[in-house]
């Protein structure tokens, strides 16, 4: 009797002190060097939306989309911030990649000058010179621009180089405007300079593409169902939260690195992204549900501008999944 009562003493004891079950632990990649954009991630790890998920959330900067796609199909990253259109081109090729959840629904691909520039319309491109990166996502999409504007490529003149050396031509005067995203390239001028862009947006002339949003593996997805929902729902509450306190979503990512920037233009570079979110068909819905007509638009531009494989256009579903994100109110 003794003995059976000290192994149940013993297995209560045990049950009393057995640690909480261990979070999961989840590696997300980014799409670059951390910038504006990537506030949420920062943000819902700090005011612990992954922790109250059962997610211990590591955040990695990533060296380029392309780059960081190929950790997810790799596996050595389980989630990527990427560009959605990039991960295509990979997934298109083989790569086992999908979206699950697509955050930039509206393109921030953009022609930008210094605000004393004057050039706030496409037609006062003419006459201009224009610093491009040679066959990266803007300028495979500017061809389009141009014949949505009526614009030809004799109206100006470009300058070809890195994304640094396209940086350092306008802030240094060889360059009047350069192709860059409204809250990645014109923060970084303003950073270096000080002084206000002026972006001239793709999307307000009717070119209507996806960007950003998150990719996994598809192996994994399958495997890690319960996970990728949490891990989505986690990732929503974080954007809410942070379109609510953009300063505070800011201040976290320097708070995680210091060298990370300047508060005042991580705040502002989030504030410009925080419209990219939502169409005018999703404006009512929480961040990422993607509608198909928007995906299916990107594939054709892509097909059509960017290079993509035209198998693509035959199942546009393959690419992307909302089966993961959380529903209305949860």
């Amino acid at each position: 009797m003794k003995r059976w009562i000290g192994a149940a003493s013993l297995a209560l004891m045990a049950f009393a002190v057995s640690p909480a079950q261990a979070a999961d632990k989840v590696v997300l990649m980014l799409n670059w060097y951390v910038y504006g954009e990537h506030a949420p991630f920062y943000y819902g790890k700090a005011k612990g939306i992954y922790a109250a998920e059962g997610i211990e959330l590591e955040i990695q900067e990533g060296r380029g989309s392309a780059a960081s796609t190929q950790a997810v199909a790799a596996k050595t990253a389980d989630f990527g911030y990427v560009d959605v259109p990039t991960m295509m081109r990979a997934a298109i090729k083989g790569a086992p990649v999908l979206a699950t959840g697509v955050l930039l629904q509206t393109s921030p691909m953009s022609a930008m000058g210094f605000v004393d520039k004057n050039i706030k319309k496409p037609e006062d491109i003419k006459g201009k010179t224009v610093a491009i990166t040679p066959a990266d996502s803007m300028t495979q999409i500017w061809p389009l621009f141009l014949k949505k504007t009526g614009l030809k490529e004799s109206d100006f003149q470009t300058v070809a180089g890195d994304g640094q050396t396209k940086l350092n031509a306008v802030i240094n005067g060889q360059a009047d405007l350069l192709l860059g995203y409204v809250m990645d390239q014109s923060m970084k001028i303003k950073d270096a300079t000080g002084k206000d862009v002026y972006p001239i947006k793709f999307a307000d002339y009717g070119i209507n593409m996806v960007s950003s949003g998150i990719i996994a593996n598809a192996d994994y997805v399958k495997a890690n169902a319960d996970l990728v929902r949490r891990f989505m729902s986690a990732t929503t509450k974080a954007v809410e939260a942070a379109e609510k306190e953009p300063k505070a979503a800011a201040q976290s990512i320097l708070d995680a690195n210091p060298k990370g920037g300047k508060i005042d233009t991580l705040t502002q570079g989030f504030e410009l992204t925080i419209p990219l979110y939502r169409t005018a068909e999703t404006k009512t819905k929480r961040p990422f549900q993607v509608t198909d007509q928007n995906m299916t638009e990107t594939v054709n531009l892509l097909v059509e501008y960017g290079g993509l494989d035209a198998k693509a256009k035959d199942n546009p579903k393959a690419f992307y999944t909302n089966d993961y994100l959380p529903k209305s109110g949860s």
